[in-house]
């Protein structure tokens, strides 16, 4: 046999087994490289979600805080504790009742990362001069130490 033949048919052996693909050992590597790189990023960015959350709830203080002054300087008045938040999203029914309301909050921007209403006080306990505003973190317990409220230096929000 020619040498030339030789090259032609290992060449086309070769060519042939190239195009048949993977091999399911292969594929099982390559999948088990992906998965051990995932969970490790989705450790590693665990704590990443819990800082983003709070963030996210200073942010949300910081604009319900915007929105109670802008109703205070609409009606004169700050909203009463029963009146609560909600006096933002649809018109209060009960004493005092302001008189140029107008909807200042969607009702979801009331409810924190985790899943709870922010809550308010008008006249606050940490606030007696002003109002209270927070949410109970991700306890879901009021009064805990994971609670971020207006009081707090760290949450840049002031209910003076």
């Amino acid at each position: 046999m020619p040498a030339a033949h030789r090259f032609s048919l290992y060449h086309h052996a070769r060519s042939a087994r190239s195009r048949r693909g993977y091999t399911l050992v292969e594929i099982m590597l390559v999948l088990s490289i992906i998965a051990v790189l995932l969970a490790a990023g989705i450790h590693y960015m665990a704590g990443n979600l819990d800082i983003a959350k709070e963030t996210r709830v200073k942010g949300d203080l910081q604009t319900i805080t915007v929105q109670l002054r802008t109703y205070e300087m609409q009606n004169l008045f700050m909203p009463s504790t029963e009146q609560g938040l909600q006096a933002l999203v649809t018109m209060p029914t009960s004493e005092p009742k302001p008189t140029r309301w107008r909807q200042l909050l969607e009702k979801d921007a009331l409810i924190d990362p985790w899943g709870s209403p922010y809550k308010y006080a008008n006249p606050g306990k940490h606030n007696p001069s002003s109002f209270d505003l927070y949410s109970i973190g991700a306890d879901r317990t009021e009064g805990t130490a994971d609670d971020f409220g207006n009081w707090n230096a760290d949450a840049n929000t002031s209910g003076n």
